[in-house]
């Protein structure tokens, strides 16, 4: 009796987490604030977490749990400059940043000297994309 109610509640968590994962979490509207770097030249043409190769100069971005393919706006805080980008890799792995770009984002952002940005992402649908 102990082991199936250990069960059902060990099951329960498990779906509760799941739904809290959901890609649909993360559909069009979902947003997110915080800090952002770049990678480059050190990671050009090596494989993403999706399996493409990394090219710095195209519009895409690594996100810790966005769905790969997600399309993300991507607005600097501090000048309003904004693009689209798509998710193919994940990270960053750097404590409190929330996405890493393309050297080509970075440079359209207006952050690419700095580094790092405040920034406001938001999913949106692939057709607002012009990539």
């Amino acid at each position: 009796m102990m082991r199936r109610s250990i069960a059902i509640l060990l099951s329960g968590a498990l779906l509760a987490a799941c739904h809290t994962l959901s890609p649909r979490a993360y559909g069009p509207g979902f947003t997110e604030t915080g800090l952002a770097s770049w990678y480059g030249a050190d990671f050009h043409h090596k494989r993403t977490a999706n399996g493409e190769r990394f090219d710095m100069n195209g519009l895409t971005a690594a996100h810790r749990s966005l769905p790969f393919d997600s399309y993300v706006r991507v607005t600097n805080v501090a000048n309003g400059r904004s693009v689209v980008v798509r998710i193919n890799d994940r990270g960053p792995f750097v404590g409190d940043r929330i996405i890493d770009l393309s050297a080509k984002a970075a440079r359209q952002l207006g952050i690419k000297e700095d580094g790092v940005a405040r920034v406001r992402i938001e999913v949106v649908r692939s057709s607002e994309a012009k990539i």
